[in-house]
C-alpha cells in the first residue's frame, strides 16, 4: 500500500540536524538498525535564522530516562509544540486577525496526564486509526486477534498502541523551515499485530505558517500487517468556547454510515439533501442535532488518487482564522468531541470543545475488501502526507 507524497516543503540547503540519544524503544528495534549518536542539546545552529527548535525536559520514562517536550517557531509567530512520547502535537499557536496568538490544539500540561488518559489529544495513532471490527481480522487464511479498547472494537491501536510509544527524535533545521523526524520501531505480535514495522513520522513547520505531516513505514520481516495512520490533533480556532459556531468545508461527497458500535456498514453514502452534507460551507453546530451521537464519521474524499490534494477548510468568524487540510488519503474522519465531558481524563474540556480532521484509510477496511487496500506486505514501504495550512480571513 503506498500514496505518493507531495511534500510543500524541499528539504534543501540542509543546515543542521541533531538525534537525541538517552532512552530507546519501549521494544527495542533489532540491533544495528537504528543509529542514535548525539547528546540531547537546545543549540540552535547561527544561520537558522528566524526558524528555531528549542526543548525541555517533559518527563521520564519508568526507566528514568528523560522525554523531551520541543517548541519549533516559524518566521511569522506560529509555534509548535512536540514532545517524543506518542509523538504527540501538545500546542500549536497561531495569530488570529489582529495578530493576537492562541493555542488552537488540545493538550495536556504533564506527560503523566498524557501516560493516564485517552483523549488522543495530538497523537499519531497507529498502527491502525480508527476500529477493527471485533479486534478481528484476516490476512490469507491466518486470522489475527487485536487487543479490545473500545468494547466490542479494537480503537486507534489498542490499549499501548503508538500514541503511549517512545519515538527517538532528530532535529533539523533548513534555511526554510525546522523539522522534527521521529522514529518508532513497533515488533511482531505488539498489540496483536504481525510482523515488524518501522515507522517514520516527520513534523515540519516552515515560515507559510503549514505545519506538514510526513509519514514513512516498512514491514521489516516476514509478515504482512494492516496500517493505518494519522494524527489526532484537536481543533479549536478560538482557543476556547466551543467548536459549534466553527464553519466547515469537506471536500467529500459521500461518507460512510456506520451501525450502532460505528463500525461501517461497506456502503459508500452520498451526503447529498442529509446533515453530513459539507460540501459547502455549513456552521458544524446548524446541524448536529440531527447525527445521533455528534459527528464521528469517515468522509470519502473526492477525486482521491495519492496526490496531495484539499480535503477540508474550517473557519472561526469571530477570530478570522483558518485551518486548511490537504492530504493523500481517501478517507478524513470529522470527529466533534462528543465523549469530552469536562472531567479530568478530558483535560477539564467539555463536549464539543474541539473537532478533529483525521486524515486516514477506511475503518475497518481489512474487513472489508471493497475499500481501498490497507494491508502492507513484507519489504513494502507505506506513505502519508498531511498538511495544516493556517491563515486569517480579515
Amino acid at each position: 500500500m503506498t500514496a505518493t507524497r507531495s511534500p510543500a516543503v524541499c528539504i534543501c540547503g540542509l543546515l543542521a540536524t541533531m538525534t537525541f540519544a538517552g532512552c530507546g524503544n519501549d521494544k527495542a528495534e533489532p540491533a544495528g538498525t537504528v543509529e542514535s549518536t548525539a547528546e540531547s542539546t537546545t543549540e540552535t545552529p547561527s544561520n537558522a535564522a528566524s526558524m528555531d527548535i528549542t526543548s525541555e525536559v517533559f518527563g521520564k520514562t519508568q526507566d528514568g530516562d528523560p522525554i523531551n517536550r520541543y517548541l519549533l517557531h516559524s518566521s511569522d509567530l506560529m509555534s509548535v509544540g512536540l514532545t517524543d512520547y506518542g509523538a504527540i502535537v501538545t500546542s500549536v499557536s497561531v495569530p488570529d486577525r489582529d495578530g493576537n496568538l492562541a493555542n488552537v490544539t488540545l493538550g495536556f500540561d504533564t506527560l503523566d496526564e498524557y501516560r493516564e488518559n485517552s483523549p488522543y489529544f495530538g497523537a499519531i495513532c497507529g498502527r491502525y486509526a480508527n476500529r477493527i471490527a471485533g479486534g478481528k481480522f484476516k490476512i490469507s487464511e491466518t486470522e489475527y486477534t487485536l487487543s479490545v479498547n473500545n468494547p466490542p472494537n479494537h480503537l486507534h491501536g489498542g490499549i499501548n498502541g503508538f500514541h503511549k510509544a517512545y519515538w527517538r527524535p532528530t532535529l533539523i533545521w533548513d534555511k526554510d523551515a525546522v523539522l522534527i523526524e521521529f522514529i518508532y520501531f513497533s515488533p511482531d505480535g505488539e498489540e496483536g499485530y504481525p510482523g515488524n514495522l518501522r515507522t517514520h513520522v516527520t513534523y515540519t513547520l516552515n515560515g507559510n505558517n503549514e505545519l506538514q505531516i510526513d509519514y514513512e513505514a516498512t514491514a521489516t520481516g516476514d509478515k504482512a500487517t494492516p496500517l493505518n495512520l494519522t494524527n489526532h490533533c484537536y481543533w479549536n480556532l478560538a482557543g476556547e468556547g466551543d467548536i459549534l459556531d466553527h464553519q466547515l468545508t469537506l471536500y467529500c461527497d459521500k461518507y460512510l454510515p456506520v451501525d450502532e458500535v460505528q463500525i461501517p456498514t461497506g456502503e459508500l453514502k452520498s451526503v447529498d439533501g442529509t446533515p453530513m452534507d459539507f460540501t459547502n460551507l455549513q456552521t458544524i453546530g446548524a446541524r448536529i442535532a440531527d447525527v445521533p451521537g455528534g459527528y464521528d464519521h469517515c468522509y470519502v474524499v473526492t477525486g482521491a488518487d495519492g496526490t496531495l490534494k484539499p480535503v477540508a477548510r474550517l473557519v472561526e468568524p469571530t477570530s478570522g482564522r483558518v485551518l486548511e487540510v490537504l492530504s493523500t488519503e481517501p478517507g478524513l474522519q470529522l470527529y466533534t468531541g462528543n465523549f469530552l465531558d469536562g472531567s479530568k481524563s478530558s483535560g477539564g474540556h467539555d463536549k464539543h470543545a474541539a473537532l478533529c480532521l483525521e486524515s486516514q484509510h477506511f475503518p475497518d477496511s481489512p474487513n472489508h475488501p471493497e475499500f481501498p487496500n490497507t494491508v502492507l506486505q513484507p519489504g513494502d514501504v507505506y506513505t502519508q502526507t498531511t498538511v495544516y495550512r493556517f491563515s486569517v480571513d480579515k
